[in-house]
Parts: structure tokens; C-alpha cells; sequence
């Protein structure tokens, strides 16, 4: 066999290992997705808000001290190219023993975190959830040879089977009369049962392997790492932790509660447009003209499905609370409707931000994400003593001036400007809010809720596909025709 033909065979096996591992990657975000957000539903209908709020707390610190076992460790695993058994024993024991000392730190300051919050029940809840920490540190570890064999259909199995069984508990104790311990344990032994499923089916084990060399080297990699992603956490999660200190556990319930339904349609939307157009991009990055084409192409498609949906989503916030949470979890419609007005920025703000990385700007990346986050606590402190729902409001003006941020290098690195963009925008969102405006007006007919809720999503679906023909959308031809090849290879 000629070196050509082994080359082709090589990259052959790794297109399939691409397509198979997105596949699978993109099955378990969607079905633990969608099995999360049935159950969150369930407890929430049973459920108080100020439960809710309490745990809101919690996680916040969870997170923060999880990115010290979470990020970093794996990562470096992944990055280097001959990973072997000492790698991995060494990653695993150094992270092993870093996920306690952040759970006896975590387990001590309980008390004081719980007087600080004036909320007494947060000392035990805290020690508990605080467990799950060493399991992530060694689900980390199992997850990173999971990604660096590329055996994506392992993290299928296992985020199902956790995702399921928590989600069973969590009901099972909140009916129960449970209260905030439900939710504690739903987290924790969603973490928990991931992490066995990993041991039995992943074969990787830890080994009696050390070694000093090995751990500085992916430390020194892993700890840039870490400290950007706990940067970018801590300032995700500075709003709960202020207005679960400033204001009550129900108002942080029912602002987490609002930004929950946008984020995850822009979660499952956005990235998985993002994980297609910047492979795209970096292949064409050395021509500007190509990558202008392709950096238009992600604009309108991603805008074309995303602006119909949050503006949709404003519309219809308040009957679909009403139906899917009961009218006790009403105070989050405001919250939902900021929430939206945030995320509609985040597919111009990801196609920017996609083109700076593609041109290998990473220096320009770092500069605009530092003016950004000054920006961003400036709005948080200016508008957290006016209010929970300030604070929101704050956060959906940040939106706008992040995507405005996004967008002014990108006329000098490619000639794609501000006013361009501006006009591949507005035929979609022209379009949406028009049909926004047309099904708002469904809401004055007074009519049950659940029957207002459907006539508003049909009748805005109708609305959007027929001005999309009529008004001959680019974007909508361009996605008919993906799906009809999409459908021929099916046949095929």
C-alpha cells in the first residue's frame, strides 16, 4: 500500500470518528437535555421557589470549586499528543487530592457561608452537595480518556443513566415532602451514578504511578486553563451570589428560573452551528474573502433560527409559565423576557467571535474579553441596588454591548462591518418581530391558557415559514436545501 493510500485510509478512519463521536455527542446532549428539563419541570410544579433559590446558592460555590478539578486537569490530558498510564494516574491523583481540599475548605465554611446568606439550612445542604466534588474529580479523569480515544458513545450511556436515575430520585423525594434535599440529591447522585457507569464501561483504571515531571508539565499547561475558566464562572455566577445575598432565595429562584428556557435553546442551537462554522472558518482563514463568505453564511443561518425563537419565546413567556410551571413561578416572566433580549445577541456575537479566533487573533480574544467583564461588573454593581429585576435588565444591555464588541474588529480583519452585518441581520429579524407582534395579539382574546399557548406557537410558525417564501429569505433556502440533501443521503 503507497503512502497516499495509507494517508487516505488515516484520514478516512478519522472523518469517521468525527462524524460518529458528534453523533453520539450530539444524542447525549439532546436526550439528557431533554430528560433534564422534563424533570426540572416535574419539581418545579412541586416544588417551592425559595427551595429552589437555596439551592441556587449552593451550586454557585459547587461550580466555582468544581473548575479546579473540572477544567484544567482534563484538558491537559487531551492536549498531549502521547499521554500514557503514568499521565493519567499522576492527573488523577493530583486532582483527586485537590477535589478534598476543596471539600473540607467548602465542609468548615459551611457556617459562616450559611450566616452570611442568613439562610441556617445551607451548612448541611453545603457539606452534602460539597461530595460531589472528589466524584467529578474522578469522573474528569475518565472523561478525558474518553475524549482522547474519541469513544464519544461511552458519554451516552453514562450522562443517560445519570440524567435518568437523579432525575427518579428527585422526584420520588420531593413527592415526598423532601424540599431542598430533593434537589440536592438529584445533583449529587446524577454525578455519582455517572461516575460508575464511566468505571465499568470505560476500561481505564487509576495505577500506583507517580510522577513529578509529568504532573508539573500538565499542571503548567492545565492551570492557564483553570484560571480562565474559573474567571469566566465566577463572573457567571457573581449575579446569584448577589442577589442571593442582597434579596431572597425566591428571587434568585425565579431569576435563575428565567434565564433557564432561552439558554437552553441557545445552548443546543448555537453550539452545535458553532462546532460546524469554526472548523469551516480556520479552513478558509487565509482568505479574507472566503472567510467573509462563510462568516455571513453562520450570521444569517444562526440569526434565521435564533431571532424567531427568543422573540418568540418574549411573546409567549407568560402562558407557558403558567402552563409548564403554575402560576406560583410568575414572577420569573420578566426574567425570561431580559433572558431573551441577552441570548438574541449570542449568534452575532458567536460568528464574530468565531472570526477572531480563525484569523488566530487569540491576543485581540483576550483583550476583548477582559473590556468585557470590566463592563459587565460595572453594569452589575450599578444596578444590583436597584432591584432583582434591574439586575436583569443590566444583564440583557451587557447582550448588546458585548455583541457590539464583537463586531468592530472584524471591518479591519476581513472587511465584514458593522453596517453589512446589520443588513444580513434585518430580514430575519424584521421578520420576527412581525410575526412577535402578530401572535401577541392571540393573548387579548382571553382564551384558556394551554389553547393561547398553542395558537401562538402554530400560528407563529405559520407566520415565519410563509414570510420566509413570500419575502424569499436566503436563509430558508439555503436550510431547505440542507435538509433536502440530508434527506437523500437518508434514502441513499
Amino acid at each position: 500500500m503507497s503512502i497516499e493510500q495509507q494517508d487516505a485510509n488515516s484520514d478516512n478512519k478519522l472523518k469517521t470518528k468525527v462524524m460518529t463521536g458528534l453523533f453520539w455527542s450530539f444524542g447525549e446532549r439532546v436526550i439528557a437535555q431533554g430528560v433534564s428539563f422534563i424533570v426540572s419541570i416535574i419539581l418545579a410544579r412541586i416544588l417551592m421557589p425559595e427551595e429552589y433559590g437555596v439551592v441556587a446558592i449552593l451550586l454557585a460555590f459547587i461550580n466555582l470549586a468544581n473548575v479546579f478539578v473540572a477544567n484544567g486537569f482534563g484538558e491537559s490530558l487531551v492536549k498531549k499528543p502521547n499521554a500514557n498510564a503514568t499521565d493519567f494516574s499522576t492527573v488523577f491523583y493530583c486532582s483527586f487530592a485537590v477535589s478534598w481540599v476543596l471539600y473540607f475548605i467548602l465542609f468548615f465554611s459551611a457556617p459562616a457561608i450559611a450566616s452570611f446568606y442568613s439562610q441556617g439550612s445551607l451548612t448541611s445542604l453545603l457539606r452534602i452537595l460539597a461530595l460531589q466534588i472528589p466524584f467529578s474529580s474522578i469522573c474528569t479523569i475518565q472523561q478525558a480518556y474518553v475524549s482522547k480515544h474519541m469513544i464519544f458513545k461511552k458519554f451516552f450511556f453514562s450522562t443517560f443513566g445519570g440524567t435518568l436515575v437523579s432525575g427518579i430520585i428527585g422526584i420520588a423525594m420531593a413527592y415526598a415532602g423532601c424540599g431542598a434535599w430533593s434537589l440536592v440529591a438529584q445533583y449529587l447522585v446524577n454525578t455519582v451514578i455517572n461516575t460508575i457507569i464511566l468505571f465499568f464501561i470505560v476500561p481505564w483504571r487509576p495505577k500506583l504511578l507517580f510522577k513529578a515531571q509529568s504532573a508539573k508539565e500538565l499542571i503548567g499547561y492545565g492551570w492557564k486553563l483553570t484560571a480562565s475558566s474559573f474567571i469566566n464562572e465566577l463572573y457567571a455566577e457573581l449575579r446569584s451570589l448577589i442577589i442571593g445575598r442582597m434579596y431572597s432565595s425566591q428571587d434568585l429562584a425565579y431569576y435563575n428560573r428565567g434565564n433557564q428556557f432561552p439558554s437552553l435553546i441557545i445552548t443546543n442551537v448555537d453550539t452545535a452551528i458553532g462546532k460546524v462554522v469554526f472548523p469551516a472558518m480556520v479552513k478558509v482563514a487565509d482568505k479574507a474573502e472566503h472567510l467573509k463568505s462563510a462568516s455571513r453564511r453562520a450570521m444569517k443561518t444562526t440569526s434565521y433560527v435564533i431571532f424567531p425563537l427568543m422573540i418568540g419565546l418574549f411573546v409567549v413567556a407568560e402562558p407557558l409559565v403558567e402552563v409548564l410551571l403554575t402560576d406560583k413561578w410568575s414572577f420569573c416572566v420578566p426574567f425570561i423576557q431580559c433572558s431573551c433580549i441577552f441570548y438574541m445577541c449570542q449568534p452575532i456575537q458567536t460568528t464574530n467571535w468565531q472570526i477572531i479566533k480563525a484569523v488566530g487573533r487569540s491576543d485581540l480574544c483576550l483583550k476583548l474579553e477582559v473590556i468585557k467583564k470590566i463592563i459587565g461588573v460595572a453594569i452589575i454593581v450599578a444596578s444590583m441596588y436597584f432591584g432583582v429585576f434591574a439586575i436583569a435588565f443590566g444583564n440583557a444591555l451587557f447582550g448588546i454591548i458585548s455583541m457590539i464588541i464583537n463586531i468592530l474588529p472584524n471591518k479591519k480583519l476581513i472587511g465584514y462591518s458593522a453596517f453589512e452585518q446589520i443588513k444580513d441581520l434585518a430580514p430575519s429579524l424584521l421578520l420576527s418581530i412581525f410575526m412577535g407582534g402578530i401572535i401577541s395579539l392571540i393573548s387579548y382574546l382571553q382564551l384558556n391558557n394551554m389553547i393561547t399557548l398553542l395558537l401562538q406557537v402554530v400560528c407563529g410558525c405559520i407566520i415565519y415559514v410563509f414570510g420566509s417564501i413570500i419575502f424569499k429569505i436566503e436563509s430558508f433556502k439555503y436550510i431547505v436545501g440542507i435538509l433536502k440533501s440530508l434527506l437523500k443521503i437518508k434514502q441513499k
